[in-house]
């Protein structure tokens, strides 16, 4: 399934992100570990592209790597995301960044947990959270 893009200019993601959004976001950046606001997150629900609303992972899938970082097993769909070769400080990296908007997640490694293998580590800036009660509340208004 196509994807729909969301593009705005750099000045129109300056209006619309926070600073410290458009640095992770749209520059690339890193914020610090253990700092974010969904960390330790434990609720059940959806975390989505904190840019464009994108649903990205499932809190089914969150587990604690110890790393600082959320991390998951695994993307929603992999049509959510986008795997990029990343060559920054002199490492080699796999880049995720969400397949609407372009904006940078974080990183995925293959050191995770069964089944996947896969360590999904992604800066809790670049999400939103969706609880569980939220979501059975959009799905009543939608019928």
């Amino acid at each position: 399934m196509l994807q729909e893009t969301t593009e705005k200019s750099d000045d129109e993601w300056k209006k619309v992100l926070t600073p410290e959004q458009y640095y992770v976001l749209r520059k690339k950046g890193t914020e610090r570990p253990f700092t974010g606001k969904l960390y330790y997150n434990k609720n059940k629900g959806v975390y989505t592209c904190s840019a464009c609303g994108q649903e990205l992972f499932s809190s089914d899938s969150k587990f604690e790597s110890g790393t600082g970082w959320p991390s998951f097993l695994d993307v929603i769909s992999s049509d959510r995301v986008r795997l990029l070769e990343d060559n920054s400080y002199f490492m080699h990296r796999v880049e995720v960044v969400c397949s609407r908007c372009g904006g940078h997640l974080g990183h995925v490694f293959d050191d995770g947990p069964k089944p996947t293998g896969k360590r999904y580590c992604i800066n809790s800036v670049s999400l939103d959270f969706k609880g569980a009660e939220e979501e059975r509340e959009e799905e009543k208004a939608e019928s």
